[in-house]
């Protein structure tokens, strides 16, 4: 009960009050959304990158292993996805949409505090959300936006258009400049932080405004869909990397210690990314199916995650 009410109290409580907000000002003021995604996608997120690998210590050992579990990972889960969007039949909007809702999941804004929270503020289980974070945030910058406009449009758009991504130049950037100790002065690093700290915020209440645009009636097809990928993100994801870590660590190729494995099942529990609401948004593409799909995730987590956490039995040193 108590690990329940942290989870609540913490995590998804501050976030609802934020994505109402957002809620309530779009019914008031009709914000136009289009800027709000754009403000996230070259501003915010871009600093939050920034300013967490640079002031990071991440030991490359730890990098090698939880980049093999993420391509692992990543792979399972996109077969899976393949096997469902056959199944089901979906058009060309609907296979990139429903990809984009499994595939991503929300490792900074929901998945960091989690890890603090849960892991009592280890700097290594920290590290490793971190890590997962990194891949999190270039995927969707990558992979995701050819995902969405693939079908679309030309390859040379979609190409000029991820090359235009901040964060795919911000993450190489802040890692050199870390593992070469070269200073930020004060003049840069402040507006950085400044922006790093919006993003929490900004990407929530973009995440409301964009739920308190659309009528909230979901037909019956799309309920079943959004249900799939509720369950396929909050429900598979964690057993999932659960099997490939059992399996990994029977193999005894660079074995996974407790923590890292506790950090890795749960990094992969949370719900689904902003990051899928904003490339729906930033391009178009089923944004009602998206928005619903991260907003159910959202409330439902608080059960998975407590479940997930309760059955980890984490042992803080």
């Amino acid at each position: 009960m108590t690990v329940f009410m942290h989870v609540l109290t913490n995590n998804v409580l501050p976030m609802g009050v934020l994505i109402g907000l957002g809620i309530v000002l779009m019914r008031a003021f009709k914000l136009d959304i289009k800027t709000l995604s754009k403000l996230n996608f070259y501003l915010f997120s871009p600093a939050l990158m920034f300013n967490l690998l640079y002031n990071q210590k991440l030991e490359v050992s730890l990098i090698g292993k939880v980049f093999l579990f993420l391509l692992l990972f990543m792979f399972a889960q996109y077969a899976i996805v393949e096997i469902v969007i056959r199944i089901r039949g979906y058009k060309a909007s609907m296979r990139s949409a429903m990809k984009n809702s499994v595939l991503f999941y929300n490792s900074a804004n929901y998945g960091i505090p989690l890890n603090q929270l849960a892991f009592g503020g280890l700097s290594h289980t920290l590290a490793v959300q971190i890590i997962v974070m990194v891949v999190q945030s270039l995927i969707p910058n990558t992979w995701g936006i050819y995902n969405v406009n693939a079908h679309k449009a030309d390859m040379k758009q979609v190409w000029r258009t991820i090359l235009s991504m901040p964060v795919i130049y911000v993450i190489p950037g802040a890692l050199a400049l870390r593992w070469l100790n070269v200073p930020v002065p004060d003049a840069l690093q402040m507006p950085v932080t400044y922006l790093a700290n919006a993003f929490f915020g900004t990407a929530l209440i973009t995440l409301g405004v964009q739920l308190g645009s659309m009528e909230w009636r979901i037909k019956r097809e799309l309920a079943v869909d959004v249900s799939i990928a509720v369950v396929l993100r909050l429900a598979a994801g964690p057993l999932l990397a659960w099997g490939i870590i059992s399996l990994w660590n029977i193999v005894g190729f660079m074995p996974l210690d407790k923590l890292t494995t506790a950090a890795l099942i749960v990094s992969s529990a949370v719900p689904t990314s902003l990051s899928s609401v904003l490339l729906a948004v930033e391009f178009d593409n089923e944004k009602e199916f998206a928005s619903q799909a991260v907003f159910l995730s959202t409330l439902l987590s608080i059960l998975t995650i407590t479940v997930v956490i309760f059955f980890l039995n984490i042992q803080i040193p």
